[in-house]
């Protein structure tokens, strides 16, 4: 049986019907919509998205190649009610719709679904991995097509999707989940939030790859309860407690002082776990033949703490722990100056003593001429209350000096004359590059703890390395 290529692993050139498509109104607002035109809608051109952009008929977004600029279509929505649903078949059973017309304004552009695009727009169930984190820790974990993956804690998918990509090598036949193609093994406790995260796997073409399991992996570990076991090359555990989960992430079984020293409840509980003869044999979800890598995701440094003591328990190696803080660099120019007032980008200040100082006498030469100026009203005042004391008649005055004597140089003339000197200018290569961070973090806090489990070394590894390289290894 051949399967229908995902949209998130071959998208095509033109976005098809009946698959994902993201609608993108903005830099970070998209909308993801699976585009059914023939779809039941209450609008004669059947089925719409509507946005504070405009709206967009699936029926204009279908057969169009990725990036295009979609523009928004005029729609009649004061018809539109539940008693007045939109039902219009034809011979072949296709719902009539109508054509759209175009609005004179609004659009959006039409994208394909990617992990990345897909983890802005997903409906949020839990805290989501973002790009930054997973393209950290998939690099870290040296994810390839055809590795195996285990992830615990699938939340809102967001990881899903990006890890099935890192691992997509060609799809499996039916039925069959063989090694060279890849595959992802998703556990999830929230049981609603398990079988959502099943049915957009379904709906998104990744199901072959991706196996959803509701299940306390604290308890039951990691297998699944037919012969199909992970063999996982790679982990990532987004848990509150990953300490917990760690002692079925073992090539062996752990001893009973092993559990003892990971496990969070006292060695004199009785419910503290101990062997059971009953209990099923231990099958280790880990590929035998290579090394295996985890991550584990945790908010506090509490949690990273009992995690690196239990990873030291169990035998892993080469512990690490990584903190992601992304922050936007500003790239641009700095243009200082009292010759860049009034004009964009610029700021308005003295860039060196010289200009501070001959600004600071321009404002004590206006303050002189301003005082002056009030002096002569007051006086002229003065003079016409003693002209009417003296029953003379008063005259005004006109001071012709006045107008010498207004204050030369004022902000309106100081702006006017810097702009338009700036006509002329080449602001662009002005000014000191500079780089500067953004002054508050815009993510969340996350640490990673990193650790290697090397492959189980046998008995029959050791003769086989003999018979190959002669002598013996370990000497």
């Amino acid at each position: 049986m051949t399967f229908t290529p995902s949209p998130f692993l071959d998208p095509g050139t033109h976005a098809t019907a009946n698959n994902l498509g993201i609608l993108q109104l903005r830099r970070d607002q998209l909308i993801p919509a699976v585009l059914s035109p023939h779809g039941e809608s209450d609008y004669a051109e059947g089925k719409v998205e509507n946005t504070r952009f405009g709206s967009f008929p699936h029926s204009t977004l279908v057969g169009q190649p990725w990036g295009t600029q979609i523009l928004a279509s005029v729609v009649d929505t004061g018809s539109r009610g539940k008693s007045k649903k939109r039902k219009r078949e034809g011979e072949d059973g296709v719902t009539d719709i109508k054509k759209a017309a175009q609005a004179s304004s609004g659009f959006a552009h039409l994208v394909p679904p990617t992990p990345e695009t897909w983890t802005l727009s997903l409906p949020h169930r839990t805290q989501v991995v973002y790009t930054p984190d997973y393209s950290y820790i998939l690099q870290r974990l040296r994810v390839r097509p055809g590795d195996h993956i285990i992830e615990a804690g699938a939340g809102s998918g967001s990881f899903t999707h990006a890890a099935v990509r890192a691992v997509y090598n060609g799809y499996p036949e039916q039925g069959t989940r063989k090694r060279r193609h890849g595959a992802v093994y998703s556990f999830e406790y929230h049981e609603p939030r398990s079988v959502q995260l099943r049915a957009e796997i379904a709906a998104h073409g990744l199901d072959p790859l991706v196996t959803v399991t509701h299940r306390d992996v604290y308890a039951d570990g990691f297998c699944l309860d037919d012969a199909d076991k992970p063999d996982a090359d790679a982990i990532f555990l987004d848990l509150p407690a990953p300490w917990q989960a760690l002692k079925h992430l073992t090539r062996t079984p752990p001893s009973l002082a092993t559990l003892k020293a990971i496990s969070d409840k006292p060695t004199s509980d009785p419910s503290t776990p101990t062997p059971d003869a009953s209990s099923p044999p231990f099958r280790s979800p880990l590929n035998p033949l290579t090394t295996t890598r985890i991550c584990t995701f945790s908010p506090c440094i509490e949690q990273v703490t009992r995690t690196v003591a239990a990873l030291r328990t169990l035998g892993w190696l080469d512990i690490s722990m990584v903190e992601i803080a992304a922050r936007r660099i500003d790239v641009r120019r700095e243009r200082v100056g009292l010759a860049e007032e009034g004009v964009r980008g610029g700021n308005a200040a003295p860039k060196d003593v010289s200009e501070a100082v001959q600004r600071l006498r321009d404002v004590e030469g206006r303050a002189a001429v301003f005082h002056s100026l009030q002096k002569e009203k007051q006086d002229e005042v003065m003079r016409k209350a003693e002209a009417r004391k003296r029953g003379e008649n008063v005259v005004s005055k006109k001071d012709k000096g006045d107008a010498k004597k207004k204050v030369d140089g004022g902000k309106t003339e100081r702006v006017e004359k810097a702009k338009k000197d700036a006509e002329s200018r080449t602001l662009f290569r002005e000014g000191r590059l500079v780089h500067r961070t953004e002054p508050e973090l815009k993510t969340h806090t996350s640490y990673l703890v990193f650790a290697v489990l090397p492959r189980r070394w046998t008995g029959e590894d050791e003769e086989g390395a003999s018979r190959e390289y002669g002598g013996h290894v370990g000497a």
